[in-house]
């Protein structure tokens, strides 16, 4: 897997932790059963955790502090709006697969809602898919004032944005955008190619953050 910047290097790994965060995005068009492998591109979302936490104190993923961001998933879309969902496939998710799962994943049962929902219209096996995941979060340097901070944080969406472009110039101003949640930091999202380099998003994506200066709530 090449970084993004075109040059050999090792991936930075972020925290092998998961928060389901349940954000609304809008689309142009709603999810649709669609067939495995045809899609425009994928989006790959990373969740503040403490965001996540300070409302779900008692989930079990919550009980591991020190977290900022972390993979939510890497979900095929479609550049008109919506995005394909529990493709039929011939792709079981086998041991192999389950065992990586667990690595990237806080339970098995989110490994298994990430597969059954989003990895089935990959095109990919389950293994594959996993691992496709991993190399596309862990291909991202993220700033170091937001690697895990230790106090709460006031800042626009636009200087999160910025941040990460820095630091990995190839990501592309219409294929980043910052989710919230009450007026806090909830998720990036970063839109992908097949390859997994950086792309343009669809139409439907967007940042639905309020104007002005947003929340980042400290590590936990």
């Amino acid at each position: 897997m090449r970084r993004w910047d075109g040059r050999f290097s090792v991936w930075r790994r972020l925290a092998a932790v998961v928060v389901a965060c349940s954000l609304s995005v809008a689309v142009a068009r709603d999810t649709e059963r669609g067939t495995s492998g045809q899609f425009d591109y994928y989006l790959l979302a990373l969740s503040w955790s403490p965001t996540y936490c300070l409302t779900h104190p008692h989930q079990t993923e919550c009980e591991l502090r020190g977290y900022g961001f972390v993979l939510h998933g890497l979900w095929p879309q479609y550049f008109g709006g919506g995005w394909p969902e529990r493709c039929p496939t011939a792709q079981r998710l086998t041991p192999a697969a389950e065992g990586f799962a667990r690595r990237i994943y806080p339970s098995p049962n989110l490994g298994f809602h990430e597969w059954q929902t989003h990895g089935v219209c990959s095109g990919l096996d389950a293994l594959d898919y996993f691992k496709a995941a991993d190399s596309a979060r862990t291909a991202l340097r993220i700033p170091r004032w937001l690697d895990a901070p230790e106090r709460d944080l006031r800042v626009r969406p636009a200087t999160v944005v910025q941040a990460l472009r820095d630091l990995n110039p190839a990501l592309r101003a219409d294929g980043v955008f910052v989710t919230c949640a009450r007026g806090e930091l909830a998720e990036v999202r970063i839109c992908l190619g097949h390859d997994l380099l950086p792309s343009g998003c669809g139409r439907a994506i967007r940042s639905n953050c309020p104007a002005g200066v947003i929340g980042v709530p400290a590590s936990r």
